[in-house]
């Protein structure tokens, strides 16, 4: 019989999991060692454990999934915020804690990493709300356990939480009759009465869009998505949290809607739809251009995981993929229905020697990108600049701007190239959120990587200062980083590393990323309050 580790690990790599990411801890060893002994497997050591939550995170948006190990409290206290992270935004991840000795746990032993209290339980009810599942394996439970946890983290797409006690890691299990799971699929009538309403809906509409969300790639429907579309006929738009979940290249994509702040011809046309097509969108603040979206709810139809909203009613024991399939079918082709198409940015006329506006950065931004690059963003004033740009075919932004939790993009852009090593990753942050979690600069060397980074420089938090009613809170400042010396000190040798901060020195250096080989690091100078017209816009909305 294999152990309960082995069980579980063996379960995981048939999901296709081959990285762990973590922090080892004592009360872990077991657990650490057992990844490190599997030869199909690679321990992913990260600089700290929050560090590792969000790198798994990201991990998971690229592979589907992932898997992170920490240890009992401390350990996976400093991870919870990452994995609230990953529930909010439907990224799997296996979190693996290793816990005391089921005989302490019996004793209510006092031990390390505990509250002194005995319990050593609470840890796991502070996880329950941010996991679709938890558990703790026994020898008697693990294969029943494994199953249920692996079976609710596939339907939710969410993260679980799988402790095992120290001694029980190595032992045997005792049953390996594994239970048999029944897919949970749509109620056929249900089915039926949402698909006929959509189709008639889209059909009799005197103008109509669809709005795919990020939901369509996290549940892996991207191509059903668009096959919907094609079917349809119809123009499509995306909101903020949303960005190239589907190619912006595409004639039939018109380009962001975000309320009153940005693109007022795909403003007029989207707000004045009788019918907008959504799918696995979430009508956040961000979303909905901070709450200056004028969207009627009579008119939108959702389709989300596992329920549909039409209008002000609601239809649950309903599954995004069967509606996909079944209107791909059935939809009338519209050719009737042409939207605007939004503005591209064009670049200012500067001279070699001007400062860098963010204007000028932004639209050589979209200059850079290539097709297939993963262009990780921090929830920074830089995500609002990047936002307006069309990125080219085959690229894929990610930001966390739903849970917002700053400084997560420099882990995430090492767990995105851990995760697709032959891409080009693209990791465009703030020092502001830089400064939170830049020791992670280290693994990408450790581990062969060469991403191209970007840091923005403009003497502090400038997205808080836009935020705030006035512009030069102290609160808002940072301590001064000589930022391009960082890969240096971190151990990242041959990189490339400049410090820019004219348009020539720029420009200069963009060529020369063109065809790098190796990893760079550039941090780019901007005078203090230069805001893309999008972050001036939000700052007016106030």
């Amino acid at each position: 019989m294999p152990t309960v580790i082995q069980y579980l690990l063996d379960r995981l790599k048939q999901l296709g999991i081959r990285d762990i990411f973590g922090v080892p801890g004592d009360f872990a060893f077991p657990i650490n060692n057992a990844v490190c002994d599997d030869k199909e497997l690679r321990w992913i050591g990260c600089c700290n454990e929050l560090n590792a939550a969000y790198a798994a995170d990201s991990y998971a948006r690229i592979k589907g999934m992932s898997g992170l190990s920490t240890t009992f409290g401390v350990g996976e206290l400093s991870a919870l915020c990452g994995i609230a992270g990953s529930y909010a935004e439907y990224n799997l991840v296996f979190h693996i804690v290793g816990m005391p000795k089921m005989q302490a746990q019996k004793r209510h032993d006092i031990v390390h990493h505990s509250l002194g209290d005995g319990e050593s339980s609470i840890f796991m009810e502070m996880a329950a709300p941010v996991v679709c599942a938890s558990t703790m394996l026994t020898p008697e439970n693990c294969v029943e356990e494994v199953e249920r946890v692996i079976a609710a983290a596939l339907e939710n797409h969410r993260p679980v939480y799988i402790a095992i006690p120290h001694d029980y890691v190595n032992v045997e299990i005792s049953s390996f009759t594994a239970p048999k799971e029944t897919p949970v699929k749509s109620d056929p009538a249900t089915l039926e009465e949402v698909v006929s309403t959509i189709a008639g809906k889209l059909s009799n509409a005197k103008q109509a869009c669809i709005m795919p969300g990020f939901l369509v790639d996290r549940f892996d429907l991207k191509d059903l998505t668009m096959a919907v579309i094609n079917a349809s006929g119809l123009p499509y738009v995306t909101m903020a949290l949303d960005k190239s979940v589907l190619d912006e290249t595409n004639p039939s994509y018109l380009g962001l809607y975000m309320g009153q702040l940005i693109n007022p011809e795909i403003r007029e046309f989207v707000e004045s739809c009788d019918c907008i097509l959504a799918i696995g969108t979430i009508p956040s603040d961000i979303n909905m251009g901070m709450f200056t979206a004028k969207l009627d709810k009579s008119r939108i139809i959702n389709i989300m995981p596992s329920s549909v909203h039409i209008g002000y009613t609601d239809h649950i024991n309903v599954k995004m993929l069967d509606v996909l399939e079944e209107l791909s079918k059935r939809l009338n082709k519209r050719t009737d229905i042409k939207g605007p198409v939004a503005r591209r940015l064009s670049t200012p006329k500067v001279n070699h020697e001007d400062l860098i506006t963010a204007d000028y950065l932004y639209t050589k931004y979209a200059e850079f990108f290539k097709p297939d690059d993963i262009i990780i963003a921090d929830s920074s004033s830089s995500f609002y600049g990047l936002l307006p740009l069309v990125l080219p075919k085959g690229a894929k932004f990610e930001s966390e701007m739903l849970w917002g939790a700053i400084g997560w993009a420099t882990p995430a852009s090492f767990g995105a190239a851990l995760a697709a090593p032959d891409q080009r990753v693209i990791l465009i942050t703030g020092e502001g959120s830089h400064q939170m979690t830049a020791q992670e600069i280290s693994q990408f060397y450790r581990y062969g990587l060469k991403p191209i980074i970007f840091v923005l420089n403009n003497q502090g938090y400038l997205i808080e200062k836009m935020l705030s009613e006035k512009l030069d809170y102290c609160y808002n400042d940072l301590a001064e980083w000589q930022y391009h010396k960082l890969p240096e000190v971190l151990g990242c040798n041959n990189w490339i590393m400049r410090k820019v901060t004219t348009c020539g020195e720029l420009d200069k250096t963009m060529e020369e990323l063109g065809s790098t080989k190796t990893g760079a690091y550039i941090e780019v100078v901007t005078p203090k309050l230069s805001a893309s017209p999008l972050m001036e816009e939000i700052h007016k909305n106030l």
